[in-house]
């Protein structure tokens, strides 16, 4: 299925393409994870496998995720299908141009995987708690591999590529909401789960870098549809790992507000139950405030490259610095901190997070820019302990739904702060609006960082594990 943070990519086989927007920094496309070395810190509660792993209490840290069964296949699933959307994405932005020639027609393909998100999150999110979450992510596969394998249809017209496109992104915030509450059935609510969610997270900035590469060596030997074969494949590889590997368990919502009506209403129930509890809100907010502002920078890439002289090669660097951050500070936090630890951070690395950006307002040569994002994308890491507030805040029979609209909204954002640092740049310089992001963003996060904190309820930020309880 789609990642927890997907990022499309566009370079052509033949005629040049447009310039593309890049990799969001926070993720979830998947999503959207990656295994890390074992802590270094002694982890009671990491020590214990969740449900389905071996009884020994041997395994820490990221390593004890791995030795759950379940874990595993849901992890080889999420890694080949992201894998996959990765090249289709790259592929049919190539084939809609290959059609056109239309720049404009090309960029789109790329909005529609962003903005479907929000109406898939609504309208749809009562499926992650209304039915059971093997049947619900064993579908979605499927569906998404049925409308991948229309797009090879040669007969098939530009709008209905577009459209198909539109119905996968719809169907991606089901399948990682699901996925996201199925983790808390898999790895317990505790720390298990904490890192699970981050190996996601990795699995998702890393596979952006890999797919993107590999998409474009696919490129030079396939046609743009021979490339979008893959995804069918990987979409099919997906759906059996998490139906042979992982357990049937019974739907959330059999009881409370919303349960058993219809979908429709479930969903719009349940969103208002979500988005009504002043503390959730806050939480959510938490996770989505940051990610809009911090994509300003890659967004405008490329221009910024251009101001400054830069090469291609200057460009991609630009490009993957963000996402090298990230990736190394969530290693680090998950494998280094104690569950303790990584809930005293949340609030103040979240609060400084975006300060790297005001380094823009200088106008800063290459390496001074890499380091900046670097620092942004390091930023991220604040979220290990925010996925631990945030299944501890949500009742169990919302969980489904909550996370459905935790990643519709992620998503949303991002592509709205893409559109705005875009439209900011047509009125002031590069430079200045990302400096401006960091600024903007910096002083919506402290007033977010506020209201975080008058809706702990106390307790929230000593970790389960640490208190006695196990969560699993």
């Amino acid at each position: 299925m789609p990642t927890d943070s997907p990022a499309p990519a566009d370079t052509p086989r033949t005629p040049p393409a447009p310039a593309a927007p890049v990799p969001a920094p926070f993720p979830e496309r998947a999503a959207l994870p990656d295994p890390g070395p074992a802590p270094t810190l002694r982890d009671p509660d990491a020590q214990a496998p969740g449900p389905g792993g071996p009884a020994s209490a041997t395994p820490r840290g990221y390593r004890a995720v791995f030795a759950v069964a379940e874990f595993r296949a849901v992890f080889a699933a999420h890694l080949l299908s992201l894998l996959g959307v990765v090249v289709s994405e790259l592929a049919l932005t190539v084939l809609v141009y290959d059609l056109t020639g239309s720049p404009l027609l090309s960029a789109l393909t790329f909005a529609l995987g962003l903005l479907p998100y929000i109406v898939g999150g609504t309208l749809f999110a009562g499926v992650a708690d209304r039915y059971p979450a093997r049947r619900v992510l064993v579908v979605c596969d499927l569906l998404c591999a049925a409308c991948v394998a229309v797009m090879l249809v040669p007969a098939t017209p530009v709008a209905g590529l577009l459209a198909l496109r539109c119905l996968v992104a719809a169907i991606a915030p089901v399948f990682t909401g699901t996925r996201m509450a199925a983790l808390t059935d898999i790895l317990g609510e505790g720390d298990l789960y904490v890192l699970g969610r981050s190996l996601l997270r990795i699995v998702s900035q890393s596979a952006m870098l890999i797919g993107f590469g590999a998409g474009g060596m696919l490129l030079t030997v396939l046609s743009p549809r021979g490339a979008i074969t893959v995804t069918v494949v990987t979409f099919l590889c997906s759906a059996a790992l998490l139906r042979f590997g992982t357990q049937d368990r019974p739907a959330r919502a059999t009881t409370g507000e919303g349960a058993g009506g219809t979908l429709l209403k479930e969903s719009l129930s349940g969103a208002r139950l979500v988005l009504g509890d002043r503390r959730i809100r806050a939480l959510m907010l938490l996770f989505w405030l940051p990610a809009m502002f911090v994509v300003a920078p890659e967004a405008l890439a490329a221009p910024y490259a251009d101001a400054i002289g830069a090469s291609p090669a200057a460009l991609g660097l630009l490009l993957c610095a963000m996402a090298v951050g990230h990736i190394g500070a969530e290693l680090f936090v998950g494998s280094a901190l104690s569950p303790r630890n990584r809930s005293r951070i949340v609030l103040p690395v979240a609060a400084v997070g975006l300060l790297p950006l005001l380094v823009y307002a200088v106008r800063p040569g290459l390496p001074l820019a890499l380091a900046a994002l670097a620092l942004a994308g390091a930023g991220a890491a604040y979220v290990i302990g925010l996925d631990q507030w945030f299944v501890d805040a949500v009742p169990q029979e919302l969980r489904g739904r909550a996370m459905t609209v935790l990643t519709a909204g992620l998503m949303t954002v991002q592509g709205l702060g893409m559109a705005l640092a875009g439209l900011a740049a047509e009125f002031f310089p590069v430079h200045q609006v990302v400096a401006g992001s960091g600024i903007v963003g910096t002083v919506c996060t402290l007033l977010l960082v506020a209201e975080v904190r008058r809706t702990d309820p106390g307790g929230c930020r000593i970790p389960k594990n640490e208190t006695g309880l196990t969560g699993m």
